[in-house]
């Protein structure tokens, strides 16, 4: 596990503490970009139950926390590039994050490009989907 203390695995330059460990704790993230930040510390960090609750209810099938821990399992997540954000401020409804997430696995260098969208529900935002780019 991290020290709190250690600059936060989603690339923010600000310690665990004052950035992702708030929301994996329990804080609402305020935006979309936000929580999607705080969903690829989880992926990190191997955070398998905040991954499930952050994921839209309409997506949470009955092997979605194995198939998460699973992958989790197998890469070593190590940086984060946000390339675009649209919408998923504070006062949307909805809001997309384009990203690509570098990791290891099989001790080869790969990267995962996506667009996710994220929506609020119950007055929080949610991982809807995403779309895996090239």
């Amino acid at each position: 596990m991290i020290s709190a203390e250690h600059t936060c695995p989603c690339g923010s330059d600000e310690t665990y503490t004052s950035c992702c460990r708030i929301l994996h704790l329990g804080r609402a993230a305020q935006t979309a970009e936000q929580l999607m930040r705080s969903r690829y510390s989880a992926y990190a960090l191997k955070l398998i139950d905040y991954l499930v609750e952050t994921t839209h209810p309409d997506q949470r099938v009955p092997d979605l926390k194995k198939t998460i821990a699973e992958w989790a399992d197998q890469a070593e997540f190590y940086r984060l590039e946000i390339i675009s954000t649209r919408q998923g401020q504070v006062s949307d409804k909805i809001g997309k994050v384009e990203f690509i997430a570098h990791y290891r696995q099989g001790g080869k260098e790969r990267q995962l490009c996506e667009l996710s969208r994220f929506k609020r529900y119950a007055k929080h935002w949610v991982y809807l989907d995403g779309e895996i780019g090239p």
